[in-house]
């Protein structure tokens, strides 16, 4: 009888743990069955980043893929969208990024981006609605991401915020 109850014990504790695991709700990578392709709120804390596979945690400097396909992919940085974009086809993809400015989701080829933010994989750029000086456009901001000359970059890094 002793030599059951460790026993007894043991198998009640890895059942214990399945069943709150089982209820437990996991990462999403991606949501299904966005046929329109609009940005859908996004569940913080839940969604994994594919390209970086941090949590998104905020929605400020975030960005999403929508595709044809109705799959939508939700990034933390919009560096991590580029980069994920990379070797994909997205002629027929809608990208979204959030705005600082105006708190809204906006096609991401028509906002303007800042350089020097603090974003969640430091690449360093936010996208604003309404364009100030020194902000770039979509286009500048893809050649920098994939040039490694953002704030990823040390050098770079150094030029733009001093550090």
């Amino acid at each position: 009888m002793k030599k059951i109850i460790p026993f007894l014990i043991l198998i009640s504790a890895i059942v214990i743990i399945f069943i709150s695991l089982s209820k437990k709700e996991q990462m999403i990578t991606v949501y299904k069955d966005n046929f329109k392709q609009l940005p859908l709120p996004l569940k913080l804390h839940h969604l994994q980043d594919p390209e970086c596979k941090m949590v998104v945690k905020d929605k400020k400097y975030a960005a999403q893929i929508a595709s044809k396909s109705g799959k939508t992919w939700a990034f933390d940085d919009i560096g991590c969208m580029i980069l994920w974009l990379k070797d994909k086809d997205d002629k027929d993809a809608k990208l979204w990024v959030h705005t600082i400015d105006s708190d809204e989701w906006i096609d991401a080829k028509s906002a303007y981006y800042t350089f020097d933010e603090d974003t969640p994989m430091h690449h360093g750029f936010g996208a604003y609605k309404i364009k100030k000086d020194e902000m770039i456009d979509f286009n500048e901001l893809k050649d920098r991401v994939l040039h490694k000359e953002d704030l990823t970059n040390p050098i770079i890094r150094k030029k733009v915020l001093g550090k």
